[in-house]
């Protein structure tokens, strides 16, 4: 049972499922969450105190201003691995040290506004790009060593829609939303 909870609290959308192929709706979909998410971020984090910013959703896990600045930080990451993938054939993507990004000044002690801002911009930016593909751009490719494989932005769109659902969940949690 104590599993389960952690489990739970890890993730509170669940965990990623990879979607079995390409689709019209499931690309759809994915479009529509990273463009709703910016909205829904700031619908959650506008006015925090203080000690509503340092909150977290478990027993050392990140706080709920890393959690803000990891979502823009992995989704400026993940807007450039799109257009990479676009513009080379399966490009080797820079996995990056999350953790280590999350430690950094501005993540922990830094003026929040910026970030916010940055995440209108670069999903603005990123939606835009994503509803100009057809279905022969959402089945190119990145190279992720880490996961040694190359990877569909099909897939990858449906991972990073996940992904901010994912961060905005245990934001809620810290918060009590």
């Amino acid at each position: 049972m104590e599993a389960t909870l952690l489990e739970n609290e890890r993730y509170p959308i669940g965990r990623f499922v990879r979607p079995a192929g390409f689709t019209q709706a499931g690309v759809a979909a994915a479009i529509a969450s990273l463009e709703n998410l910016p909205r829904k971020l700031l619908a959650n984090v506008s006015n925090l105190t203080a000690t509503e910013w340092s909150r977290q959703y478990r027993q050392g896990s990140w706080t709920v201003r890393q959690l803000v600045h990891h979502i823009v930080d992995a989704n400026i990451n993940n807007y450039t691995r799109f257009k990479f993938a676009l513009t080379e054939e399966n490009p080797v993507i820079k996995p990056y040290l999350e953790d280590r990004w999350a430690g950094l000044p501005d993540v922990l002690a830094g003026d929040i506004r910026p970030t916010l801002e940055m995440c209108t911009a670069i999903h603005s930016k990123w939606v835009q790009v994503l509803r100009g593909l057809g279905e022969a751009e959402w089945l190119r490719t990145f190279f992720h060593p880490d996961q040694d494989r190359a990877v569909p932005l099909f897939e990858a769109g449906h991972l990073y829609a996940w992904h901010g659902e994912h961060h905005l969940g245990q934001i809620r949690r810290a918060l009590g939303h």
